[in-house]
């Protein structure tokens, strides 16, 4: 754990940088607990789990003591399983009541409608699943200069918003095409300051949902830029959804049977479906086997599978999972855009 005064720092950062903490507004903290089976898992997740709730309670704890004119609410759930399953009913409907909301997770809440409803009705929420307390750490990730990271990505989501085909070619063996025409790219500043605004903490990112049934190729995720991935995972893509998933050991064996390949049940061909490419663009992201930060990585890309509704796609899923790859050469339209893992108008 982190010192309490750095701490300290940190969460006054937060409600008042990153989320814009107005007067008067509520406050809502969530965090998701273990589950009895989670301790059937190997030591060093139950350690994770364990921190990250003791970490949610101090934030919690802090908030009230720095932001005493505010109303600030805490509330626990027992941990979901994946990425974008929905949220026990109470939970979504805290969220809807409170304008600033604080996801400390192990699963992301982003892709849900629990989140797109609150929302909707004007919160703002900022998700940091998986997120470790030495994240923030002075020059950590969520320590940067917003405004150069917030003119970077609005940079690359503009890119991507003009191109139509992508290619991305990397050195572990990554060959992946798809078409993002008439898509629009998107921007995680880390300022999530207006109404119904929502993203990461740490942020910096931009990302855009590649056009359905267009994504073939193969993606290779490397060792160690998973957690718990000790070998290559390779994803085969084809008319834009997974087809075959070999090696990743442990990890591997999950994920295929999460995605069930051979299946044609509409929910498994909906997880598989290629929802998003990711560009990071945050210059203090460095942790390669915590997918939050390893997303965020300056010159990395990642592909998501499941749910790219909330990305301006048009498929609901589930789940919604990222995979990092590092020092990809990225083409848009033939044009170079990202060379061996940095932005071209920097190489």
């Amino acid at each position: 754990m982190i010192a309490k005064e750095d701490m300290r720092c940190a969460v006054a950062n937060i409600m008042k940088k990153n989320m814009g903490l107005k007067d008067g507004e509520t406050i809502l903290i969530v965090n998701d607990v273990p589950v009895a089976q989670e301790w059937n898992e190997p030591i060093n997740k139950i350690i994770d789990i364990g921190k990250r709730s003791i970490f949610a309670k101090q934030f919690y704890e802090i908030t009230i003591e720095e932001f005493k004119n505010h109303k600030v609410s805490y509330l626990t759930y027992y941990t979901l399983g994946q990425h974008g399953e929905e949220p026990p009913e109470d939970v979504g409907k805290a969220m809807i009541c409170n304008d600033v909301i604080i996801g400390i997770n192990s699963y992301s809440l982003s892709h849900t409608i629990a989140r797109q409803i609150a929302c909707n009705r004007g919160a703002r929420i900022a998700s940091l699943p998986n997120i470790l307390p030495e994240m923030f750490l002075r020059n950590g990730p969520l320590d940067v200069d917003y405004e150069n990271m917030k003119a970077i990505t609005l940079k690359v989501s503009q890119v991507l918003s003009k191109g139509n085909n992508v290619k991305i070619i990397a050195q572990n063996g990554t060959e992946l095409y798809f078409n993002i025409a008439s898509r629009v790219g998107k921007a995680d500043t880390g300022l999530i300051h207006e109404k119904g605004d929502w993203g990461n903490l740490p942020g910096g990112e931009a990302c855009i949902a590649p056009v359905e049934g267009t994504t073939f190729g193969k993606l290779v995720v490397s060792a160690d830029w998973y957690s718990g991935l000790e070998q290559d995972m390779i994803f085969f893509f084809k008319e834009g959804e997974v087809v075959e998933i070999i090696n990743g050991g442990r990890l591997g064996d999950y994920f295929r049977k999460l995605l069930n390949p051979s299946s044609q049940d509409l929910k498994f061909r909906r997880r598989r479906n290629c929802a998003e490419l990711g560009i990071g663009t945050n210059p203090n992201a460095r942790r390669r086997d915590n997918v939050l930060e390893a997303e965020k990585i300056k010159g990395t890309i990642h592909i998501a599978i499941g749910d790219n509704s909330y990305l301006g796609g048009l498929i609901s899923s589930d789940i919604h999972e990222d995979f990092i790859v590092d020092k990809p050469d990225v083409y848009i339209d033939d044009t170079c855009i990202i060379k061996s893992g940095k932005l071209i108008w920097e190489v």
